[in-house]
């Protein structure tokens, strides 16, 4: 899930309601396991810093409850998208068994943990029209070990430019149709021009690029691309941590590039800065 407007939140009430509608023992289909859009497996031995958000009570036990992703900064610090942590994607009551879900790459395993929220914290700037600001952050109520953090790319960080080599890495839609992955995915994708954002989305009905909060990552041919259930998961280049799935238009789709939460603009002395 990404798009926070015409995307993530249709995906999450998708996921919501096949939780309720699908019996827990109902066979996955075949091509969930196929990509992210473009993608290959991946492990979290490899990616550590890769974690599920899970909530049982709002999406079931199927997918181990996995609606978002996000990425370890600290070792009881997570950061993800504020749309995922929002009412209308949680519920009521899906804040009552919000756990992240780290060191396990197949959704249905054993291994890993399920750790427990101590508090959170959603950027008091985010904007759901425009899409602005689009992080939050997790305090988790035990500590993971140091080997999981990933670093963060501060202001004026090589790994921003334009034609950056880039991984985004998720559990959702796999082929834009609601094909959920039970296990992690990952796809290549290169840093894009803002230009080429601006471009796509001037100030329309998904929302409004903005390159302060924003970055812009994809395949100039399209193909490539994070979608619905990878909201909050992270995008890396040069080993550090670049930018959070936000939002967009479609999937894969060459003149709607994927839109990240630039992590630039919330660490380090910005007013911005995130609680680090």
């Amino acid at each position: 899930m990404r798009r926070p407007t015409a995307r993530a939140l249709r995906g999450v009430l998708a996921l919501t309601a096949a939780a309720t509608a699908v019996p827990l023992a109902a066979p996955v289909p075949a091509a969930a396991d196929s990509v992210v859009i473009g993608g290959t497996p991946a492990s979290v031995k490899d990616s550590p810093y890769v974690v599920a958000l899970s909530s049982r009570t709002r999406f079931g036990s199927k997918r181990a409850g996995q609606f978002c992703g996000g990425a370890v900064v600290a070792p009881t610090k997570v950061v993800t998208a504020a749309h995922c942590l929002s009412r209308e994607v949680l519920g009521a009551n899906g804040m009552a068994d919000l756990k992240v879900i780290a060191g396990r790459s197949e959704l249905r395993g054993t291994t890993g943990q399920e750790i427990g929220v101590r508090d959170t914290w959603v950027n008091p700037g985010y904007d759901p029209v425009s899409n602005a600001g689009d992080i939050a952050m997790l305090t988790l109520a035990t500590a993971l070990p140091e080997s999981y953090v990933i670093g963060l790319a501060g202001p004026g960080d090589p790994a921003y430019a334009p034609d950056t080599p880039a991984a985004v890495y998720g559990w959702g839609d796999t082929t834009g149709r609601g094909t959920y992955a039970l296990s992690l995915r990952s796809t290549r994708v290169r840093v894009l021009a803002d230009q080429a954002c601006e471009r796509a989305y001037p100030h329309s009905a998904e929302g409004a690029y903005t390159k302060a909060t924003m970055l812009c990552a994809g395949d100039p041919a399209g193909g490539h691309d994070a979608c619905q259930g990878d909201s909050g998961g992270p995008l890396v280049a040069m080993g550090r941590l670049i930018g959070l799935v936000s939002w967009g238009s479609g999937c894969g789709e060459a003149e709607n590039p994927g839109v990240y939460t630039r992590i630039s603009a919330f660490v380090g002395p910005s007013r911005n800065a995130a609680p680090l």
